[in-house]
């Protein structure tokens, strides 16, 4: 249930996108992204940070996007979110001892940034759209699953664990 909810902005996104176009969509992901926000506050006691920032720019792009009738807002939302994660990351470096996994992302977040900006630069939105639910979340995994097989080959159980 925890991942229909992360996954529901997104998924909103994409389904109203294609039924009713770009400024639906982008309200339908203004109101997941706050939904998001409160069932997981109302379901833990508080706020998860990356819902915050992410429901903040969501409305700020997003409204922007709607008051001025220009789609460029929204498409900025996911190359902000990955700068973001990267600065966040790089930051970590110099602000407290992190885990290896995190320090070996922070490379991945600028390109994906980069990438949807060149995307919904040079392609027609429904390329954009679609690059933005499938690309991004495909390119994540990607990164992803060989580094946590690597990392999962390199931990040890504790003594007495299995």
């Amino acid at each position: 249930m925890n991942q229909l909810l992360e996954w529901s902005p997104l998924l909103a996104f994409f389904l109203v996108f294609k039924l009713s176009g770009i400024y639906w969509a982008t309200a339908a992901l203004m109101v997941a992204c706050l939904i998001v926000l409160f069932v997981h506050r109302a379901s833990t006691g508080k706020y998860k940070t990356v819902h915050a920032i992410t429901a903040i720019i969501a409305v700020v792009l997003g409204a922007a996007t709607l008051l001025l009738h220009d789609k460029r807002f929204i498409q900025w939302k996911p190359t902000v979110l990955l700068a973001l994660a990267a600065v966040a990351f790089l930051a970590s470096n110099v602000i407290g001892k992190q885990p290896l996994a995190r320090r070996m992302l922070e490379g991945v977040f600028s390109e994906p940034a980069a990438l949807n900006i060149w995307v919904a630069r040079s392609f027609p939105e429904h390329v954009w759209v679609n690059f933005k639910v499938f690309g991004i979340t495909a390119a994540m995994m990607l990164f992803m699953i060989p580094q946590v097989l690597w990392l999962n080959g390199k931990t040890k159980a504790a003594p007495g664990q299995t």
